[in-house]
């Protein structure tokens, strides 16, 4: 969370204090790769965090086994792997491109979408739509998942005697549940909008959005499991 501020946050701030609108060729490719790394990490470890959620409700006895030590630090490493890979591959495709449409992105950010529409070759084009397509269906089958262990957790909390325990489970799952709701639908809002709304200041407000109020909220959201917390 705290990455993926920092990478477009800070240069927002920076061009607002000064009175600028510029970035170095060097310093967009920085930003769309790090953007990339921490978002893409961050969807994969809230898809672990989900199937650590199902293990504890739905098979607590195998806990120990399926979830230990070794098993964490391997899903971790495999997430933030899979994020500086997916990054790479964006980053490197995207700044292969030539851009022979003008140089001014009319975002906050060195965002995708508005770096695409700077391109000229119709091949490139197409080879960055296709990874877009392919991480699309990678990240839909993390939200299959997601989906699938909730319907599953939800069965096995309802199954629970004692409301005290039902509500010690909700409680486990309801802040994930959250910053997962808001994460998706955001990002789904932004890019997947229908055209005829689409307009420059819709579409800033609409990346802030997706952007820098998940990370922002992602602590406070979790923070309300803390009894100091809720007793302040």
């Amino acid at each position: 969370d705290l990455g993926s501020i920092c990478t477009t946050v800070p240069k927002a701030m920076h061009n607002s204090l000064w009175d600028t609108t510029t970035i170095s060729y060097t310093g967009c490719a920085a930003q769309l790769f790090f953007f990339f790394f921490f978002i893409s990490a961050e969807f994969s470890l809230l898809t672990i965090m989900c199937y650590d959620r199902y293990v504890a409700i739905c098979k607590p006895l195998h806990y120990g086994t399926l979830l230990g030590s070794r098993a964490c630090a391997h899903m971790a490493a495999a997430a933030w792997a899979t994020g500086f890979l997916y990054s790479l591959l964006h980053t490197a495709s995207t700044f292969s491109l030539p851009l022979c449409q003008g140089n001014a992105l009319g975002q906050f950010f060195c965002e995708l979408p508005h770096i695409l529409k700077l391109s000229c070759s119709h091949s490139g084009y197409l080879r960055e739509i296709g990874l877009i397509v392919v991480s699309a269906c990678l990240g839909f089958g993390c939200f299959i998942f997601i989906v699938f262990s909730y319907v599953q957790i939800f069965r096995a909390v309802l199954r629970i005697p004692s409301q005290q325990g039902r509500h010690k489970a909700f409680s486990t799952c309801l802040p994930h549940l959250v910053v997962v709701s808001i994460v998706i639908s955001t990002g789904m809002f932004s890019h997947l909008k229908p055209p005829s709304i689409s307009s420059p200041t819709l579409d800033l407000a609409l990346s802030v959005l997706y952007s820098a109020v998940p990370p922002a909220l992602n602590p406070l959201i979790y923070s309300l499991r803390n009894q100091d917390l809720k007793d302040a």
